[in-house]
């Protein structure tokens, strides 16, 4: 395996050894040579669930190769979303707990008191 996709792994703190590795008979067009040999490499990371194949070219080693890249990719994208996930969350939360700007209460304390003004407005009804 490559050292820069072995490098790029550890740096997502996934081990190989948590890959599950087939190679399979491909499908669609490429005649017989496509259809007899286990040319195409289907990847599955137990943990996440997240999965690659590929069966571009005709060689498994490079289709291995490719396979093994796009997991990386997968991978390195599904932590780039949990991450900004994460700062949003920080971010929805300290923008729910700062405190008013003196405008923002001078205009709700005057929405508030144009909305007593119509409830008073209202009265009772008359019991005939």
């Amino acid at each position: 395996m490559n050292k820069s996709i072995e490098a790029r792994l550890a740096a997502l703190g996934v081990r190989i050894s948590d890959v599950d590795e087939r190679f399979i008979l491909g499908s669609g067009h490429g005649g017989q040579k496509l259809q007899k040999t286990s040319s195409c490499v289907w990847l599955r990371h137990r943990l996440t669930g997240v999965e690659s194949r590929c069966q571009r070219e005709r060689s498994q080693s490079a289709n291995r190769e490719v396979a093994w890249m796009e997991l990386c990719v997968k991978l390195e994208e599904r932590q780039r979303a949990e991450r900004a996930k994460q700062i949003d969350e920080r971010e929805h939360a300290r923008r729910r707990n700062r405190p008013k700007s003196r405008g923002q209460k001078i205009r709700m304390i005057q929405s508030k008191k144009h909305r007593a003004g119509i409830k008073a407005q209202r009265g009772r009804p008359d019991r005939d």
